[in-house]
């Protein structure tokens, strides 16, 4: 299988289940659902992880009892940590505000900078994922383009993000750009773009390419808890890339992926998914 670097956030999440939608100026009860591992780099891990790729994670936790906890948690899961920073203060945690029909509002503190170091050496990683606003990203992911398959997902502002393979939902794409979706995705890829995905919930996602464009399908699911669907989607569409899928079937599999992750209570990756990819390795 594949190496594969992330660079992603870790997060200890702590999930505040409410007891009706929110609404503006409203009152609510809540049942405080506890810590639990989150962020993009554990929930687009460990499915990797479980799907037989060696996964290493590049992101920054507090030197505290809970930045601790959130290394041993992802190691003891199979992620190799040991490009890990920690940061002197305190790791906060990462709000998740759950209504009843499983969506969610997340309530994040500042993140102290993140500064990457000197680029690895790309000949060892046979892909790369870019999840998150690190300084020196942009470098990284220019070193690597020329030697390893660069995802990246596209960032809540309108920075750069070098990448063959550019993914954005479709709630981040509104008001961004007149652009048409492949030429606004050249304008942040650059010319390595080889392919722009935006996702769309239910209806699926859209593939855009110099060519033209293709839907695929969303697979069907019982939403429980949306949270770390896009992860979960970006894993698959990882794991159907570096196995030589073509893209609509890589993205096929992605929207596999993100089905099992809304069908569980948790941003991590279920126990469906597990059972899924060991038969589907046997």
């Amino acid at each position: 299988m594949a190496n594969i670097l992330l660079v992603a956030n870790l997060n200890c999440d702590r999930i505040l289940r409410l007891n009706k939608p929110l609404k503006m100026g409203g009152r609510f009860h809540y049942q405080d659902g506890g810590q639990r591992l989150g962020g993009g780099g554990a929930n687009t891990g460990i499915g990797l992880v479980w799907a037989g790729h060696d996964v290493a994670l590049v992101s920054q936790v507090g030197r505290d009892e809970i930045g601790d906890w959130l290394l041993a948690e992802a190691s003891t899961l199979g992620i190799d940590c040991r490009l890990m920073q920690r940061y002197q203060q305190h790791t906060c945690e990462m709000l998740l505000v759950m209504t009843p029909d499983g969506e969610r509002t997340i309530i994040r503190p500042e993140r102290p900078k993140f500064e990457l170091a000197a680029p690895p050496n790309w000949h060892n990683w046979d892909a790369f994922y870019i999840n998150s606003s690190a300084e020196g990203a942009v470098s990284w992911a220019k070193t690597a383009l020329p030697h390893s398959l660069v995802v990246a997902q596209l960032a809540k502002d309108d920075r750069t993000r070098p990448c063959h393979v550019l993914i954005a939902s479709r709630a981040d794409m509104q008001g961004r750009s007149e652009l048409s979706p492949w030429e606004y995705g050249l304008s942040i890829a650059g010319d390595s773009l080889q392919a722009f995905i935006v996702t769309d919930g239910a209806s699926g996602a859209v593939l855009y390419q110099a060519d033209g464009e293709v839907r695929v399908a969303a697979e069907p699911a019982d939403v429980v808890d949306t949270t770390g669907a896009g992860d979960a989607y970006a894993a698959g569409l990882i794991h159907g890339l570096v196995r030589g899928d073509d893209y609509t079937l890589a993205m096929a599999e992605g929207a596999r992926w993100a089905a099992f992750a809304v069908a569980t209570e948790s941003s991590i990756p279920g126990e469906q998914l597990k059972d899924y990819l060991e038969h589907a390795t046997h």
